[in-house]
């Protein structure tokens, strides 16, 4: 038999382990998200109206308005007045998932050693997941995005318009990724960058650029012959050889410095 010591200390463990309780708002989210997929709904499709929710759960008006509002916030629904109006799924945006993300880690003293531990396992994999499926749009996207950062920049404006394209070149091969994680993740991370190196000021780097425009005209030149091997080995190149221009630059600058918050330097 356990000793009075033992017995609560078992108690307390218990206690610890034991699940918190869910706001009921928080209840009615995880359900209506069930639902979802359950029933296979789609963007565009209409909840039921809230008299429905709160006969549905048997919760208040208030606790069915504020699941909505959660529900809202989350990016999950959007809500619509006047005829026709009512609470209908839409699409959760690549922005609307990553920021809260990016959020979290903002004081985390993100360096490119970070993003580049991950980048350069994860690009060259989306990269070889998109050969031959490039369409003459997306292909014309790509090369303007090219001749776009192929233009000598006279003010800072337009540098920095060219070190958003150069990750938006990345993007727009994570659009056709067939693996909706791997897509993400490729995303999340060009956003982290932009964050990084465009938006703290990280700009003036013109080897950086230059070298950014050289991979991706070769990678367009290998999309165009589908050649996996050959995508594979440039995007692997190019994340060392971006990685190395990283390092230079927050050697340059500081990575403390490059982290702050512009209002702060």
């Amino acid at each position: 038999m356990k000793s009075k010591q033992q017995q609560q200390q078992d108690a307390r463990g218990f206690g610890q382990n034991r699940p918190r309780r869910q706001k009921l708002s928080d209840v009615i989210v995880e359900d209506v998200k069930r639902w979802i997929v359950a029933e296979r709904k789609q963007p565009g499709d209409r909840l039921p109206n809230e008299k429905e929710l709160i006969e549905l759960f048997g919760y208040s008006k208030s606790t069915v308005r504020e699941a909505l509002k959660a529900l809202e916030v989350r990016g999950l629904i959007s809500i619509r007045t006047g005829p026709g109006g009512g609470a209908y799924l839409q699409q959760v945006s690549v922005e609307h998932a990553s920021e809260p993300l990016r959020n979290f880690l903002h004081f985390h003293h993100l360096d490119g050693h970070h993003i580049y531990q991950l980048r350069k396992v994860l690009e060259p994999e989306l990269a070889v997941s998109v050969v031959g499926r490039l369409t003459p749009e997306q292909f014309e996207r790509l090369e303007e995005n090219v001749r776009l950062c192929t233009q000598e920049p006279t003010t800072e404006d337009e540098l920095r318009i060219q070190r958003e394209a150069e990750l938006a070149f990345h993007t727009l091969l994570a659009e056709s990724c067939p693996n909706p994680v791997l897509s993400f993740m490729c995303r999340f991370l060009n956003d982290l960058l932009r964050d990084l190196v465009v938006y703290k000021k990280a700009l003036d780097h013109h080897h950086f650029g230059e070298a950014n425009v050289d991979y991706h005209t070769q990678l367009l030149a290998a999309y165009r012959k589908e050649d996996a091997d050959e995508v594979r080995r440039l995007m692997a190149e190019h994340m060392v050889d971006a990685e190395a221009h990283m390092h230079e630059m927050e050697a340059h600058i500081g990575a403390k410095h490059l982290l702050l918050p512009s209002g702060q330097r």
